[in-house]
């Protein structure tokens, strides 16, 4: 018999070469193999006769093939084949296909599946591009009269699962192999959701969804399969979910047994976040604000995600954390993962702070080893009171004297591991925990409400982390299921919506004089390229080709500068601070201006190939402008012919300046495996579940999971937690290809 932990080359018909090829797409075992479902499935069961056909619908048709042939048009070769029923027959079309030339037999059975049309000239009924299946071919060779006759049972009187095809490994293959996995499983399946949780949602044995996932009972209904919402598929889905949130929630309360430190709000640190506001904060501010505080007056550390859309203000709110945390005479790092970024959080860290006495460092790579040196040592004496860098903060020579509070700018441009790195620096020992550290102006502060902690188990620093890419709540949930969630889903007043148009490649004269009247009016322009440089094969326009062309001619009176990915380290940063001081008017660019500095001048952006971009990355390069008081534009440039899915980014950015709802459409069009780069930013990789589709199973699951880590109650037994959990550690291990928890 076989376990879902067999090695898939152990299943009859796939042996160590085959096994090699699924491996290849990461299919190792029994188990592997079993939830590689069907993408769509085919009513075989009731086919449909060719005479009852008609124009726009789409249908399943088994028939015989009569002939085929290909024949050339001025443009393109089409290859057409004549399928008959008795006297009714239907013709279908491929385009560019003639590598179906000798794929056909007259005589053979087919299956056709595709969307009916009428040809214009003749009246007769025809498919286009229809997927299809022969069931006349074997499939293999040597097998006998029995072997064949049931291969064909599995194709035909039957709703047939079609599997997406893997090199030569065709659906029909994965029927056939798939169907003797279940054939040889063992019986005894053992299901590691409790009881209670099955009972709560009807779900369905692991036995009994495998089975019907890919074989449907007859009656099943062919909406719900379509659309992933059978027993089986619920069942399976959920067990996805399940798994993932409950290592999460275990990470959750792992987090809150940690010894933290339970800092103080009183009206000393009240007056002190007061002093240094430059304006009178949103309403939203003020409620995140109340947030972060609550979670850092307990006792356990703060894990809070603190999402906000470009220019939404959670830098001020940052600073604010930062102030209670340096009140209550600890110290705070902000890590951002630029160094021009890590410099504009510094320069605004001293506007707003230095006036009101507090010391501020900035440590990233570039530093002289000398100046390196010296703020090392204010960093561990405890004379820095806010440290602000990049990387070079998680260098073993960085050492706190007493780490309070860590701020993460961006957190999916940094690994996971980067992050625990620098919560890991907090001092300890008697240094760490001497109750004059961290003075303002107006004395010492008194160490009495930190946490009772031990030598052997210092106080972990709160964590807030920052991010302006705004993320849908379902990915939240996953991504950051360890965070609990704050969202600046306001912009503070005297932000106007910048103006986004949507124009065609001809239309740039117009566009560069538009960008034109715009510097004569003292304000500055980018113009963003999606390469650095052009390449034979690509049409694309090239950054450093444009550069010259509009520094040499077009805008030849004007400064023009050019920053991209491949410049030197300190001639980007350079580039970057001249246009921020308005000694460049236009700043010819690649995306890495995607996070980057305020320029508050700056009023235009034109994005050239914008079709090229995705969505979230339009949205974070138009942040770029819009920062300062005066009207600000976005105009997306067009090359060439623009594909359904690229006009709806387009379309969307034109429509809205919320970046919530851009980011639920762009999940929707890249799916979540692509959102932020799947392995960097730690989401599991799901075999069946997706995010969009089954965000109710995903909200269910993260119910059900915090109820079973609360403990065992009279639902639940301490058994079934157990079992629940150690089935969770295997699976964040070798399915989801995350770390392992607790």
């Amino acid at each position: 018999m076989l376990e879902l932990s067999t090695p898939v080359q152990y299943v009859k018909g796939v042996g160590p070469r085959i096994g090699e090829v699924l491996a290849g797409k990461g299919i190792h075992t029994v188990g592997d193999l079993l939830h590689y479902l069907p993408f769509r499935y085919e009513d075989r069961l009731n086919p449909r006769g060719i005479s009852e056909l008609r124009p726009g619908e789409m249908a399943t048709v088994v028939g015989e093939i009569r002939n085929s042939g290909l024949f050339r048009t001025r443009s393109i070769p089409i290859f057409q084949l004549t399928v008959g029923q008795g006297r009714a027959r239907l013709r279908c079309l491929w385009f560019n296909a003639t590598y179906l030339r000798d794929k056909f037999i007259p005589g053979q059975m087919i299956a056709l599946y595709g969307k009916v049309e009428e040809d214009q000239r003749s009246r007769e009924l025809q498919i286009v591009q229809p997927q299809f299946e022969i069931l006349g071919d074997s499939g293999g060779s040597g097998e006998s009269g029995a072997e064949k006759k049931a291969a064909e049972s599995l194709e035909i009187g039957r709703i047939v699962p079609i599997y997406e095809a893997i090199g030569k490994l065709t659906p029909r293959w994965f029927r056939r192999a798939i169907r003797t996995a279940l054939d040889n499983l063992t019986p005894e399946l053992a299901d590691p959701i409790p009881a209670a949780v099955r009972a709560h949602l009807g779900l369905i044995s692991p036995r009994a969804a495998l089975w019907n996932a890919h074989w449907p009972e007859p009656g099943e209904s062919f909406e719900d399969l379509q659309s992933s919402r059978t027993p089986a598929h619920i069942r399976m889905i959920f067990d996805e979910l399940f798994f993932v949130e409950l290592g999460l929630e275990l990470k959750r309360r792992q987090q809150k047994a940690q010894t933290g430190i339970a800092f103080r709000l009183d009206d000393r640190a009240r007056a002190a976040i007061k002093k240094i506001l430059p304006f009178h904060p949103t309403p939203a501010q003020k409620r995140v604000l109340k947030e972060i505080a609550a979670d850092m007056e307990k006792p356990y550390p703060m894990r809070r995600l603190l999402q906000g859309d470009v220019g939404s203000g959670k830098t001020i709110v940052a600073f604010e954390a930062a102030i209670i945390a340096i009140e209550n005479g600890c110290q705070v790092a902000l890590m951002a993962p630029t160094e021009i970024l890590a410099q504009q959080h510094y320069f605004s860290a001293r506007r707003l702070l230095e006036n009101a006495g507090y010391r501020i460092v900035l440590l990233t790579g570039s530093l002289e080893s000398d100046r390196k040196r010296e703020v090392r040592r204010h960093i561990s004496q405890g004379n820095a009171q806010l440290v602000i860098g990049t990387h070079a903060l998680l260098e073993e020579k960085v050492e706190f004297d007493k780490l309070g509070l860590v701020i993460v700018d961006e957190q999916h441009r940094f690994g996971v591991l980067q992050r625990l790195k620098l919560m890991r620096k907090s001092g300890d020992g008697e240094d760490s925990r001497r109750a004059s550290l961290g003075r303002t102006g107006e004395g010492a502060r008194p160490d009495t409400n930190l946490h009772p902690q031990t030598d052997s188990e210092p106080a972990e620093p709160d964590v807030l982390v920052m991010t302006a890419t705004p993320i849908p709540r379902t990915l939240a949930l996953t991504l950051y299921g360890d965070l609990d969630l704050s969202v600046l889903d306001e912009l503070p007043p005297g932000r106007t919506p910048i103006a986004t148009h949507c124009v065609a490649d001809d239309q740039s004269p117009r566009v560069w004089e538009f960008v034109r009247k715009q510097v004569a009016a003292g304000h500055q322009a980018y113009v963003v390229y999606p390469v650095i440089a052009e390449s034979e094969e690509s049409e694309l326009k090239a950054a450093i080709k444009m550069y010259r062309e509009l520094s040499g001619k077009i805008f030849a009176d004007l400064k023009v500068g050019l920053l991209h990915g491949r410049l030197d380290p300190k001639l980007k940063e350079q580039v970057m601070r001249m246009f921020q001081r308005g000694e460049l008017q236009i700043l010819v660019a690649t995306t890495v201006i995607e996070v980057g500095v305020d320029v508050p001048n700056a009023t235009v952006m034109v994005i050239e190939h914008a079709e090229r971009f995705g969505l979230a990355q339009l949205h974070q390069l138009r942040g770029r402008i819009g920062r300062g008081g005066a009207k600000s534009y976005c105009i997306l440039m067009t090359g060439g012919k623009v594909g359904e899915e690229g006009q709806r980014r387009l379309d969307a950015m034109v429509k809205t300046n919320d970046g919530f709802k851009i980011a639920e459409l762009d999940l929707e069009l890249r799916g979540p495996g692509e959102f932020f780069g799947t392995r960097q930013a730690g989401l599991p990789s799901f075999r069946v579940a997706n995010l969009i589709r089954d965000a109710k199973l995903l909200e269910a699951a993260k119910r059900e999971a915090a109820a079973v880590i609360a403990g065992p109650n009279a639902e639940i037994s301490a058994e079934e937690i157990s079992r629940a959990l150690v089935h969770m550690r295997a699976r964040w291990q070798h399915t989801y290809g995350l770390v392992e928890v607790g």
